[in-house]
């Protein structure tokens, strides 16, 4: 017993440095450069970075919620693949921005962004492994050598889960594709309905499926997803290299300062943590604010459009598609009911985002504006793009506003446009959320009438379930519904 609790402890401590080992990785020397380039490493290595995605996704489940499916996968699997990438990974530390025929602009910006040493980046690769051999060595130890066959079913899942969206560059080069091809991405084209279309299947069919799961189930399965979006998302850091999601070129553009950028942790924390404050937070502010890009991508030339199957468009779409439902699935699902009160936090919190991504984005604009190396400033094409969270300096609008000047640093803002930059989303918040009021009122009022009707007959409940059901069934399934909704209702008032 003594035993088994020791390995619980350490199964915990080693996948927490685990993970934080893998983040640090991706704002270092990020292995996705790898997964577009098989042919330039060895296969091998590349497949077994891949498999180590997976197992990022089976840890934390298996330590922390118990997953004996995950366990299963993770101890028989996932040290196969730890192996076989230590002794493959060739010449993967040796990349560099830095060539024969780098200038000395171009030696700067590596001196910027390389800021971690070879010998630090493999020493952290080689931690990382082998703490998760102790992890599947510590699996053994508090499950047992046992498997359950079905365990293996869900091997594929969590590989598809964690795919490396930019592997499929490998069979086309987006260099020969102009923006007047019919594959390229642009605003209000048929790519970009579809991507709409997408988002609205995804977010509807999650609902569906996690509607009748048990509650423990329905937290597990919304935590996976977290886990996925954040592996997911991480992916794009491989801007350090040069290739990554829309190319910002220094190391400072990784900063979550971006509302759907900051809104990847809050959704995820929301719900791991179980927290009311964050869930108000993601519903009201994250989620229309992820609608609001995937209707409106900004201005053509702020963007790096590629075509539809490119790493930049395929990132933004399932990323924001993971962002949006993690928002919405726990109000939808009655986990958390959003309240007009709890608008509070969320007005506060969106101030302040504004504003600190308005003073980052004017002090990153000046210090790269300034930063030397070797008597040499950066190239100009790494100056001309701002970070992502240079939305508070440049507007993605396609007019020009009135110009209200606001200094930081060396960087002049429009505070005008802030403001209007708040009050605008602001208001669009509203919107969303009076949708959400007129779909309750009206989900309301179709349960009272179906609650109203008597009889054996079989009627259609499409709006509610999804399904034929008998009347009397869903003349209690109302009756629940409503009962709820009063008794929640009259305990509000009670405890006014």
């Amino acid at each position: 017993m003594k035993l088994k609790q020791s390995a619980e402890r350490t199964l915990k401590i080693c996948t927490a440095a685990v993970l934080a080992l893998a983040l640090a990785l991706t704002f270092t020397l990020s292995d996705y450069y790898i997964f577009n380039r098989i042919s330039e490493f060895n296969a091998a290595f590349v497949i077994s970075q891949w498999i180590k995605k997976a197992g990022l996704l089976l840890l934390p489940l298996a330590v922390y919620y118990n997953k004996r499916c995950c366990a299963d996968i993770a101890k028989y699997v996932l040290p196969v693949a730890v192996i076989v990438s230590l002794c493959t990974f060739g010449n993967f530390f040796d990349i560099t921005y830095v060539t024969a025929e780098s200038t000395g602009e171009q030696i700067a910006l590596a001196h910027l962004n390389e800021f971690m040493p070879k010998w630090a980046n493999v020493a952290m690769f080689a931690v990382s492994c082998g703490l998760e051999l102790v992890i599947c060595g510590l699996l053994f130890v508090r499950d047992g050598f046992k498997v359950k066959a079905k365990s293996f079913i869900y091997l594929p899942f969590a590989v598809v889960a964690v795919m490396p969206l930019n592997i499929f560059e490998n069979f086309f080069d987006i260099s020969n594709y102009s923006p007047a091809h019919f594959l390229w991405f642009k605003n209000f084209t048929v790519w970009h309905f579809l991507a709409i279309a997408i988002l609205a299947a995804f977010t509807v069919g999650a609902y569906y499926f996690l509607k009748n799961k048990d509650e423990e189930k329905r937290q597990h399965y919304l935590i996976a997803t977290a886990i996925v979006l954040l592996i997911q998302y991480h992916s794009k850091d491989s801007v350090l290299l040069g290739d990554g999601y829309n190319v910002y070129y220094t190391v400072f553009a990784v900063l979550p300062l971006f509302i759907c950028n900051i809104g990847v942790y809050v959704s995820c924390l929301s719900v791991i943590l179980r927290k009311k404050v964050l869930y108000a937070i993601s519903f009201f502010v994250h989620a229309v604010g992820a609608l609001t890009v995937f209707v409106y991508f900004g201005k053509d030339d702020m963007s790096n459009y590629g075509i539809i199957g490119s790493y930049s468009i395929l990132y933004f779409c399932l990323t924001h598609c993971l962002l949006f439902a993690l928002c919405v699935l726990p109000t939808a699902l009655g986990i958390y009911k959003f309240k007009p009160k709890d608008c509070i936090a969320p007005l506060i919190y969106y101030c302040v985002v504004i504003i600190i991504a308005a003073v980052a984005s004017g002090l990153v604009s000046s210090y790269l504006n300034t930063y030397e190396y070797g008597g040499f400033k950066l190239p100009d094409y790494a100056l001309d793009r701002p970070p992502n969270y240079a939305f508070t300096q440049v507007c993605p609008l396609p007019v020009e506003l009135p110009l209200v000047p606001l200094q930081i640093w060396n960087c002049e803002l429009n505070l005008f446009y802030l403001i209007l930059l708040y009050v605008a989303y602001v208001c669009l918040f509203w919107a969303f959320t009076a949708a959400y009021y007129l779909f309750i009122l009206v989900r309301k009022k179709t349960l009272g009438a179906i609650a109203k009707r008597r009889g054996g007959t079989e009627i259609p409940l499409v709006a509610i379930g999804g399904e034929i059901i008998g009347e009397s069934a869903a003349s209690d399934d109302a009756q629940k519904e409503i009962a709820a909704d009063e008794a929640e209702t009259n305990a509000e008032e009670l405890t006014k």
